[in-house]
């Protein structure tokens, strides 16, 4: 039941609480996700909204909460971002790091992350597992996994490389 009153809710009243919510942000995409991020709420607890007098008056006073605080954090960013200056450059454009990059988007999350913060931030295995919220050993595990499919996409990169250079190694 509550499940068909949040779609029909949904149904009637989307459309109207995102033109509300631009009026009031200047910014569709932002009035999109506030009033999305009501209607997640809504959905979060659904016996309270079935129980709502005026729904979409609820969801137009979430939905503008969720404008409100995000606004707020992103001024907050803003000054802060103003206060220690640009961000610094990305040194290294070399092809092979664009490639460890490119190669690195392509493993699962779980990797990607442990493998980053291992190698890349060089934090140790028991503070990567505490930041992930994982145990140690699923840690190693990942960064050993995380390692292994690198190092095929990375040789799927050279090996592309080589042939369409028309350098083929032969040792291999």
């Amino acid at each position: 039941m509550s499940d068909e009153l949040i779609s029909e809710v949904y149904a009637a009243c989307y459309r109207r609480l995102v033109v509300q919510l631009y009026a009031v942000t200047g910014d569709l995409n932002e009035a999109q996700e506030a009033v999305q991020e009501a209607f997640t709420r809504a959905v979060g607890a659904p016996r309270r909204f079935a129980g709502l007098d005026n729904p979409e008056a609820w969801l137009r006073r979430v939905a503008l909460n969720v404008a409100r605080s995000r606004h707020r954090r992103r001024r907050l960013l803003d000054t802060l971002l103003r206060r220690i200056g640009p961000p610094p450059a990305v040194a290294d454009r070399s092809p092979e790091h664009l490639a460890l990059l490119a190669a690195l988007r392509d493993l699962p999350a779980g990797q990607r992350h442990a493998l980053a913060l291992h190698y890349l931030v060089d934090l140790p295995v028991d503070e990567v597992a505490a930041t992930l919220g994982v145990s140690a050993g699923t840690v190693k595990s990942r960064l050993s996994r995380g390692r292994q499919a690198l190092a095929a996409l990375l040789a799927d990169t050279d090996t592309a490389d080589t042939c369409s250079t028309g350098r083929i190694d032969v040792r291999s």
